[in-house]
């Protein structure tokens, strides 16, 4: 049963208070307020080459993103759960697609200890900084052979893509051409193949509404004979390694879309207040913004519903946290009620960033203005599956049992 609000925010608290914060993860947090300017200055740039500049991920990389959730045992940093969400939404506060990539990049390195332990070291071989990113959606076949299994298939949103070492590939099982079947009557087996760069061709098809500097391109695998030690069966594997996290990236993938909401809705919130205080007046109007009643009352509503998803993304962190230390996070999806708040969450802020770019008025709409890219990227991380209206109907089933 779900943690009550008061006992949720008490153990977040908790949490935040026995988790010391190592040195790495400091690190990668003051490097993000060192290039806030930087993130700030090139996110049009990053848009309209739909890449986010190399300078701003060399320095994150140079400051530890890439290890932040690799375990210490083999170099990482193996931060908490709280510590991958604040750096998430620190970056999404600037960027979207600066905190939506790194998030990408720290969950898919919390599934590689599925691989078996000796195919973890060769992955890891060159230390700890390895470049993973994931296409989720089936969109090809692992077919059986004696070589191994061949990979063939073209997978969408394969955010980060360009410079990645490594993609994990959902794939449909096949034997003679045949799926294979899974667990679940109907439902063909399933795997999250690792799949080396080389043998990955990118087709440029990232031209989205928003979140358009992620690079989630289309990518083309043709006939890769991989060994079939690196097809993870996500529903039944085991980490290899020990640690709360590790292996758990499917169980907490969920969560990790709640603080780049916040992010976003917190970047809105920051450009209206600027514009208000900055003596911001609407046409027709005889009184400032910050002046006006009427734009205080849905500020403040605003605000609200902000921090109602801020305290709900705290008791979910802290719950999941406490079941990680426990041992209790299980193979396969996540639990119905992750997915019920994460959709919740992401709809709260998508609510909060959407009044702020009305109530700033007509100059929000020029390109120039952050809040229509931030409209826009929330607005294209809503349609995730993760977050997706549907996630609250397993809940409610739940609850009717």
């Amino acid at each position: 049963m779900a943690m009550d609000r008061q006992s949720s925010l008490g153990a977040a608290a908790r949490m935040r208070e026995r988790f010391e914060e190592p040195a790495g993860a400091a690190r990668i947090l003051a490097e993000i307020d060192a290039l806030a300017p930087v993130i700030v200055a090139e996110a049009s740039k990053g848009e309209a080459e739909r890449r986010i500049s190399p300078v701003i991920m060399e320095r994150l990389g140079a400051a530890g993103l890439y290890r932040a959730t690799a375990p210490r045992s083999h170099g990482g940093l193996e931060v908490d759960l709280a510590t991958i969400g604040t750096i998430i939404r620190r970056l999404a506060r600037l960027d979207a697609s600066v905190g939506w990539v790194a998030g990408v990049r720290m969950v898919v390195q919390l599934g590689l200890p599925l691989l078996p332990r000796d195919r973890y070291e060769a992955v890891m071989g060159d230390g700890p900084d390895v470049l993973l990113n994931a296409s989720n959606q089936p969109g090809g076949q692992a077919e059986a052979t004696p070589e191994g299994l061949r990979v063939t298939g073209r997978w969408p949103f394969a955010s980060g893509c360009e410079d990645s070492h490594w993609m994990a590939l959902a794939c449909v099982l096949t034997r003679d051409g045949a799926p294979l079947p899974g667990p679940m009557e109907g439902v063909p087996a399933m795997r999250m193949v690792l799949v080396p760069r080389r043998h990955i061709r990118i087709e440029d098809t990232w031209r989205a509404l928003g979140l358009e500097a992620t690079a989630s391109h289309h990518v083309v695998v043709d006939g890769a004979v991989i060994p079939e030690s690196d097809a993870i069966d996500v529903g039944s594997a085991r980490s290899c390694l020990p640690g709360p996290l590790q292996g758990r990236a499917m169980q907490i993938a969920a969560l990790m879309h709640c603080p780049l909401a916040l992010g976003v809705a917190e970047g809105a919130l920051d450009d209206l207040v600027a514009a208000a205080k900055a003596g911001r007046r609407l046409l027709g109007s005889a009184t400032a913004l910050k002046d006006s009643e009427v734009f205080q009352f849905q500020l403040g509503q605003a605000q609200a519903e902000l921090r109602a998803a801020e305290a709900l993304t705290d008791a979910e962190t802290a719950r999941l946290w406490n079941d990680a230390e426990a041992g209790l996070l299980q193979p396969g999806l996540p639990h119905p009620a992750l997915l019920q708040s994460a959709a919740w969450i992401t709809q709260a802020c998508l609510r909060v960033t959407q009044k702020c770019f009305e109530l700033c008025g007509a100059s929000a709409v020029y390109e120039s203005s952050s809040l229509q890219r931030r409209l826009r990227d929330l607005s294209t991380a809503a349609q995730h599956t993760h977050v997706q209206g549907r996630n609250y109907i397993p809940a409610s089933r739940l609850l009717l049992q």
